[in-house]
């Protein structure tokens, strides 16, 4: 199962990307787990996630966030603005998907 966490302003602004990212994984028959939180629960939950990704809105805090999950290789990035924007889903969860075997790959050496 991949276990992708979004992180925006509050939570809800990335609700509706959450849907589009599960229904594209369920179009390609992958097991994920996907849910948003605000950045004031960032500390309690990224390590239950395999990846983090930021909202466009809180993107001041990428190194910051990068930091505090550092030692866990779990990889915080932020979503393209576009396919934020757009609502793209299927572009956002291939992203979080390419980061998740690079941390992989990374872990393996």
């Amino acid at each position: 199962m991949y276990k992708i966490m979004l992180c925006c302003s509050a939570g809800m602004s990335t609700s509706m990307l959450v849907r589009k990212m599960e229904e594209a994984a369920a179009e390609q028959g992958l097991p994920v787990e996907i849910k948003a939180f605000g950045v004031a629960e960032f500390d309690e939950q990224f390590s239950r996630y395999q990846v983090v990704l930021l909202g466009p809105q809180v993107k001041y805090m990428l190194q910051s966030l990068t930091e505090k999950t550092a030692d866990q290789n779990i990889p915080v990035q932020l979503i393209d603005m576009m396919d934020y924007g757009m609502q793209r889903g299927d572009k956002v969860l291939d992203f979080a998907l390419s980061l998740i075997a690079a941390a992989h790959e990374k872990a393996a050496l």
